[in-house]
């Protein structure tokens, strides 16, 4: 397996991601951006990347605050956030800004893209289907869903798949609802797979506060990730599993 540093720019921000794959078959091969939670493009995204080079893919972790910035704390991570939460349009910018510069890796058919994300990159990868761009699909695990309501819509041309825990305190039923209508109207192909008796944050092995409602979950997180690979194999053609 390869890997090295994602450098791209929004403006005059740089930002730094990660960028891994496994160097077999062509030169080229399909790849998934991975947005991050409110933390930034920290070990846990690094590592999601790798396990989609492990899959056959190439793995890119997006840096959605610039510069590499990476929260510990939550007020930390609140601020980080506040600009994007406000700002749905240059959320968006970003996004799509990120995935022109994954577009025009060497080691990318630039045809065969897809995105996930966590949390708080589960609405960016949502919001990058918003913006129209000409990307195979994205996933989303436990993500914020509100539509960006300032903003017009276009027409979604990526598959979605939306990954969701039904006690997720931060996106309820209602949520989901109004998703599901959002998607419907807007003539997307979406799929919506719900897990009982699941909060938020479940793919996170280290969420454990009750409170909050961020509660890992094994077994939920295990058929996610499960849809999650179905997901990609359907949307893009891949060479080879490494071993």
């Amino acid at each position: 397996m390869h890997a090295e540093p994602f450098t791209y720019f929004h403006g005059t921000t740089e930002f730094h991601g990660y960028c891994a794959w496994t160097r077999t078959g062509s030169s080229r091969k399909p790849a998934v951006m991975i947005a991050p939670d409110w933390s930034g493009c920290n070990e846990f995204a690094q590592n999601i990347a790798r396990e989609m080079a492990k899959l056959g893919y190439v793995g890119i972790a997006l840096d959605m605050y610039g510069e590499g910035k990476v929260a510990e704390i939550d007020e930390e991570k609140r601020q980080l956030i506040q600009p994007l939460m406000e700002d749905r349009l240059l959320l968006q910018e970003r996004m799509r800004c990120a995935y022109e510069a994954a577009k025009a890796l060497p080691q990318v058919d630039s045809e065969q893209l897809a995105a996930m994300g966590f949390c708080f990159g589960g609405l960016c990868v949502l919001d990058l289907a918003r913006s129209g761009v000409e990307i195979q699909g994205v996933v989303s695990f436990h993500g914020l869903l509100q539509r960006p309501v300032a903003l017009s819509p276009s027409p979604i041309h990526a598959k979605v798949l939306v990954l969701h825990g039904y006690e997720d305190p931060l996106a309820p039923p209602e949520a989901m609802t109004a998703f599901e209508r959002e998607m419907t109207e807007s003539d997307a192909d979406w799929q919506v797979h719900v897990y009982g008796k699941v909060q938020h944050a479940f793919t996170n092995p280290v969420a454990q506060n009750v409170a909050a409602g961020l509660i890992y979950n094994a077994h939920a997180a295990k058929r996610a990730w499960a849809s999650m690979t179905n997901f990609f194999e359907e949307i893009l053609t891949r060479e080879s599993i490494e071993p």
